[in-house]
């Protein structure tokens, strides 16, 4: 079987044009080129953070659904139709991935050990990296496989090597859903061949891709890589946007009739890391251009700022009643902001105190608000802390100062 699947694969492989490589969640055909997901119609793309002056966000017709996430903040740049319930195809296989780097993250799996090969992986359609029950094959080839080759035989594999069954690894899948609050995400598979409760959306990819750049950075290593060869089988990324722009390291795509051209892409420009997710697409070509118009909006218009840092001195609180007569206060802890350029260049920073404490005070002790303002809107508050503690004045140190403030 093997000697016979992998010319297959390899003429694929060599296809050109990156809108007829059929997909990599069903069976390739020859009308793969002319098929195309239908797309609803729906409400304008916003920009939740915008303000007057930045402008609108791209408009993307031939998405269904999309979503720009800032990476480091979690705060959503962009957005059209983001809760629109839409088949995920092999992206999909980002929470397959994501079990799998846990159960590593936990002592359960190695990425070292070698896994069995059923028959049942085996013999799974679609995409492929071509293993066998005769091959000896590891968790990391695996990995590879799975996310470079986007291969379903692979899935299958890792899913029976983490829980022992395709059906008890989905009842991990929609569990870790729950955890991580994918509330339009329903796995009945572990890699996305069609079903028809078989669904998730633009949003819930977004907030799982930085689930795995977060917690399992490793999975980047193998996104970011455009080839990987197994059994002397060397394929082609499924990712078309690593072809076209070097910042960009992974995460999957995905594509059925049903779903169209998806693809869940994350870049990292000047030390900032954005994720973007497009839904059905008309051709990979269409996507491609919908992922890079999306992450030039987030980079141009959108920046991360610091806009209050913990230890930084950012006023001082009158203490007349303590030994010393001021404290400095600093921000309790950092925020970190995604916001447009232009509100980051007009911060204002006010503290607000509390009332004088009196009766000493320990360090790191709340006395009053940051407040962080741009353009007369409040952006962020913080607790502000005292740097240092203080112990009550002497009475005749007291009464001095009154006698002063009194002349």
């Amino acid at each position: 079987m093997k000697r016979i699947l992998a010319p297959i694969a390899l003429s694929l492989i060599a296809v050109p044009a990156l809108a007829a490589l059929p997909h990599h969640g069903a069976k390739p055909h020859k009308a793969a080129v002319a098929q195309k997901a239908a797309i609803p119609a729906g409400p304008p793309p916003t920009a939740p953070l915008a303000v007057p002056g930045v402008p609108q966000p791209p408009v993307l017709p031939d998405q269904a659904s999309y979503v720009l996430m800032d990476a480091q903040t979690g705060a959503v740049i962009a957005e059209k139709s983001p809760n629109l319930a839409w088949p995920p195809a092999s992206l999909t296989k980002l929470m397959t991935a994501y079990l799998a780097y846990q159960a590593i993250a936990h002592g359960t799996l190695k990425m070292d050990q070698t896994v069995p090969v059923s028959d049942v992986a085996w013999h799974t359609g679609g995409s492929r990296m071509f293993i066998s029950p005769s091959m000896t094959v590891t968790v990391n080839q695996l990995l590879h496989g799975l996310i470079i080759d986007s291969g379903n035989d692979a899935a299958v594999a890792l899913a029976q090597a983490v829980a022992g069954s395709r059906s008890a690894f989905v009842q991990l899948m929609n569990g870790e859903a729950a955890k991580l609050h994918l509330a339009g995400t329903h796995y009945t598979n572990v890699d996305g061949l069609p079903e028809p409760t078989l669904r998730t959306t633009a949003m819930d990819v977004a907030l799982l891709s930085r689930a795995i750049v977060t917690k399992y950075p490793d999975y980047l290593k193998i996104s970011a890589k455009k080839h990987y060869t197994f059994d002397k089988i060397r394929q082609r990324s499924w990712n078309p946007v690593l072809f076209h722009d070097p910042t960009v390291d992974g995460l999957k795509t995905g594509r059925t009739k049903e779903a169209g051209h998806c693809i869940d892409a994350t870049a990292v420009r000047k030390g900032r890391r954005l994720i973007a997710v497009v839904l059905g697409g008309p051709n990979w070509v269409a996507s491609t251009n919908s992922i890079e118009a999306l992450l030039d909006y987030g980079y141009q218009f959108y920046t991360n700022a610091t806009v209050a840092t913990a230890g930084k001195t950012v006023g001082t609180m009158a203490t007349p009643e303590l030994q010393n007569t001021a404290i400095p206060v600093a921000a309790a802890h950092d925020v970190v902001m995604t916001i447009p350029v232009v509100t980051a260049k007009a911060l204002i920073t006010t503290v607000s105190y509390d009332p004088p404490a009196q009766a000493g005070i320990v360090k790191g002790a709340r006395v009053g608000t940051i407040t962080v303002a741009s353009g007369g809107k409040t952006i962020a508050t913080v607790p502000a802390v005292a740097e240092i503690a203080d112990k009550p004045a002497g009475f005749l140190a007291r009464m001095l100062r009154r006698l002063h403030k009194a002349l």
